[in-house]
This record gives C-alpha cells, sequence and structure tokens, in this order.
C-alpha cells in the first residue's frame, strides 16, 4: 500500500495540513504520524493561549500575512467546532517615556500590517483596567484566548470523519526518498507515500538531518516558564497585558495573559533549556544538552544578547526578580500570589552566526516538504501555514 500523504508531526500545524491535504482532495489516503501518545503534546499544548492579531511583525513578511489570517481562521474553525474562544482584546503598555516613544513606533508598524489598533493614554488605561499601571497603551481589540489543545484534539476528530489515518506513539527512525515514494520507517514498522510533510517542530532540524537535507541551522530549545496568579486574582485584568517589546532584545517579555479557563497567568521568561522536551525544573537531556554546547551559533546568540541572557536567568532563579517584572505595569501583586503553572518549549531556530531565525523556514525536494521553522505565532497561523504549504506542494 502506498499512502498519496504522509503528514510526520501531530501538533497542530501537522494536523492543519492533514485536515487541509483531506480538505482539498477528498478520499486522499492520508496519514499522520505523531511519537507521542496524544496530539499536540509539545509546543501546542504548552503555550499560552493566545490568537495573535499579528502587530508586531515586519510589514510584508510572511509572518505577518500568515498571523493576520490566521486570526480569522482560527476563530471560524472555533465557531464551526464548538471550541470556547474568547475576543478579550489587549493592552500593549508604555511605562517609561522610551517606551512610549517604542510604543507609537510599534503602532505605525500595527497599521502597517492592517491590524485594528488604538492608542490609549495613561487616563483611559486606568479606566478599563483599574489595576494597571502606564504612561500609555495600545489596544487590540481582535486579540484572543483559546485552548490550543482543544484546537487539535477537533482537528483530529475532523481528520477521522474526512477518512484520515493518525498513528500515535509512533517515532519515525528513517526517511529515504526514491524516485517515486518516501520510504518512512518507524519503530513500529515501515511506509511508503507519494509525499511526506515533515512539521516536527522541536524536532523539525533532527527530521531534516533524517532525511538527507542540508540544513544551516539548529533548534535550541527555550525554556518559557510560567506563573499561575492566586484565584483572587482571576478578574485582575480584563485584557491581556503585554509590555512595550524592545527591538535590541529576542523576545516579547513577561506579559499578564487571561486564560480560557478563567485563570490569569504571567509569563514566560525564556532560558535557555538543556532538554528539547524536558517541562519538569532543571530537566537536562544528554544528547540535547551536548548538541547545544558544541554548536557555536548558541555561543554566538550568548554573545549577542549578554544582557538579556543574564537578565532572563535572573528572573529564572529568583521568584522575586520574576515579580518585579510583572509588577511594573502590575504593582498589586506580592510574592504569594505567583503560583505554579507548567513552563513550554520555544523551537528557536538559530543560525550558525548566532543570528535568531524568526520567520517560517521551509526545504523541500521533490516529494518532500520540511517546515524547518515555525515561530509564534505559529498556532494562531496553522491553517494559513496549512494552505502555503499545499501551494508549495502543488508547485
Amino acid at each position: 500500500m502506498i499512502h498519496d500523504h504522509c503528514v510526520v508531526g501531530g501538533g497542530i500545524v501537522g494536523l492543519a495540513t492533514a485536515l487541509r491535504l483531506l480538505e482539498a482532495r477528498p478520499g486522499s489516503g492520508v496519514v499522520l504520524l505523531e511519537k507521542e501518545d496524544r496530539l499536540g503534546a509539545h509546543q501546542t499544548g504548552h503555550n499560552s493561549g493566545v490568537i495573535h492579531a499579528g502587530l508586531y511583525y515586519p510589514p510584508g513578511s510572511l509572518k505577518a500575512e500568515l498571523c493576520r489570517k490566521g486570526a480569522e481562521a482560527t476563530k471560524a474553525f472555533c465557531a464551526e467546532h464548538a471550541i470556547p474562544f474568547e475576543t478579550c482584546g489587549k493592552l500593549v503598555v508604555a511605562t517609561t517615556p522610551r517606551e512610549v516613544a517604542r510604543m507609537d513606533a510599534l503602532l505605525e508598524r500595527s497599521r502597517a500590517n492592517g491590524v485594528a489598533v488604538r492608542r490609549i493614554d495613561g487616563d483611559e488605561l486606568l479606566r478599563i483596567e483599574p489595576n494597571v499601571t502606564g504612561l500609555a497603551a495600545l489596544l487590540v481589540p481582535s486579540t484572543g484566548i483559546v485552548d490550543y489543545a482543544a484546537v487539535c484534539r477537533a482537528m483530529g476528530a475532523q481528520i477521522a470523519r474526512l477518512g484520515g489515518e493518525i498513528r500515535l506513539r509512533t517515532r519515525v527512525t528513517a526517511i529515504a526518498e526514491t524516485a517515486g515514494a518516501v520510504e518512512v520507517a518507524t519503530e513500529g514498522g515501515s511506509l511508503r507515500a507519494r509525499r511526506l510533510v515533515a512539521c516536527a517542530g522541536l524536532q523539525s532540524d533532527r527530521l531534516a538531518a533524517l532525511a538527507g537535507l542540508a540544513v544551516d541551522h539548529r533548534i535550541v530549545p527555550f525554556r518559557g516558564e510560567y506563573y499561575r496568579l492566586a484565584p483572587r486574582h482571576d478578574a485582575v485584568v480584563r485584557h491581556l497585558i503585554y509590555p512595550v517589546p524592545d527591538p535590541d532584545l529576542p523576545f516579547l517579555g513577561i506579559h499578564l495573559t487571561r486564560m480560557i479557563d478563567g485563570s490569569v497567568t504571567v509569563g514566560p521568561n525564556a532560558v535557555v533549556g538543556l532538554a528539547r522536551e524536558g517541562y519538569a525544573r532543571l530537566s537536562v537531556n544528554l544528547r540535547d544538552a551536548a548538541e547545544i554546547a558544541a554548536f557555536p551559533g548558541f555561543w554566538r546568540t550568548l554573545a549577542r544578547y549578554p544582557g538579556s541572557a543574564a537578565s532572563e536567568l535572573r528572573n529564572s532563579l529568583s521568584k522575586r526578580a520574576y515579580l518585579e517584572a510583572c509588577r511594573k505595569y502590575c504593582p498589586a501583586l506580592e510574592l504569594s500570589d505567583l503560583l505554579p503553572h507548567p513552563a513550554g518549549i520555544r523551537a528557536q531556530a538559530v543560525r550558525r552566526d548566532g543570528t535568531l531565525v524568526h520567520d517560517f523556514v521551509f526545504a523541500q525536494t521533490e516529494r518532500m516538504l520540511h517546515v524547518c521553522n515555525a515561530p509564534s505565532p505559529a498556532a494562531t497561523s496553522a491553517l494559513p501555514i496549512a494552505d502555503a504549504i499545499l501551494a508549495r506542494l502543488a508547485k
């Protein structure tokens, strides 16, 4: 038997790809392979659950385009499949005059991206968010929240209804492309497919290498550590509260996020992880740690952002330092308000020169397409990413 398409990876991008393939070619043979015992087990199931609007990204970039389309597509999918979501809006809060200047530059970028944003002053900010302090803010009404694990389950059910096959606990061990097919070996046997699409997230560089592709980057895992606020703070904010991003730093910074279950989290920070899939604190995978240490791009990244690396490490080691980052715009929080919450791990593609890869990266052969980098907001953008994948396959 030969399948029409084999999709490797049961995160939201792999699921969206399998779904779009079946919708575009009803009755085709699509099999999805996932090494874990459930869908969305890694990045998709450990993120903050935000449906992003797309204001941060360079105008004209693929990331900006896919995010804008993805926000609409995600909400439509949730409405169609009765998945709870809420368009609660977001505030990007400036707390210093320097941040106000950066905020105004971000306002111009968001308008160039076609995102509806309104600038508000400190008085209006206090009226709509009495527990938040700032000089000014950008109000982004279209930002939403959802449980992406629930989205994954719904996608999996829809794939099955359309005749697709999902194989859990199926780890790929070898990939070989021939003239007529792609041979995929797994721990439970082998299969053949006319086309293979790899959406492997944290393992994307390894899977590409397994298939014989030359990649000039490595995936470096960054742990995003969160706290859940004490239940008495479940109504502390009405919107998502974000800091103004510093263009000289690689990540957005700690923010307050309303969750779809009614709780509020703070985070994430961004510290280098010593295990690609180790979510417990102090997790170490010897293979992962050795590869990071041997990769020159990692050390060049640290040298490029020494202040940021030190700050993120300090917030990881000190709960009080983490609290101070939160109290910058929510001063009512106390140390006892920070309760344990699961960490996430970001698959950050890093080039050998230490450059962080911030846009999507694809590698393609005659019969394979590897999604080598699908950065945040990949969860928001999953459905249009899948459309882009289908367009590339058609070529």
